[in-house]
């Protein structure tokens, strides 16, 4: 995909940089919100967010092997409760046209979260899957890094 140009100039970029502030300042365990914006990333196929998520990940102290094994989280036991919760609310959410957000994924959330948590969580997908769409749509990539 080429490179199709930048939104970051466009007012409305504004109000997705103001709603990501609030997400990050939100209170969220900094380990999930991390592995939701890597996951929801990958579903999305979105290089530049996942690189950059997979950075800071690994800067906070997520060990590799879990971001390594995230696109199969069901299959391990490397996961938390809660975060198995929180990736099942993310992948729901990210796929919402395929079969909306089944009760049994709410319910889990809602047992394992407050329902700030749970409205700070959704927020938090929702906003991760908008840089997403941004970034896909105007052809925003990861690029090599510059030869030293």
């Amino acid at each position: 995909m080429s490179n199709r140009g930048t939104y970051h100039q466009a007012k409305t970029f504004k109000g997705l940089r103001a709603l990501s502030d609030t997400v990050d300042n939100a209170g969220l365990d900094p380990l999930i919100y991390e592995l939701i914006k890597i996951r929801a990333s990958q579903i999305n196929g979105c290089s530049l967010c996942l690189n950059m998520h997979i950075e800071d990940a690994l800067k906070i102290g997520e060990r590799q092997q879990r971001i390594n094994l995230l696109s199969v989280w069901r299959d391990t036991p490397l996961f938390s409760e809660r975060e198995r919760a929180a990736l099942a609310l993310t992948e729901a959410v990210t796929l919402i046209s395929e079969n909306h957000v089944p009760d049994d994924v709410f319910n889990e959330a809602r047992r394992l979260f407050s329902e700030d948590e749970i409205a700070d969580l959704t927020l938090a997908i929702i906003t991760i899957n908008a840089w997403n769409r941004m970034n896909i749509t105007f052809g925003i990539e990861v690029q090599e890094p510059a030869a030293v």
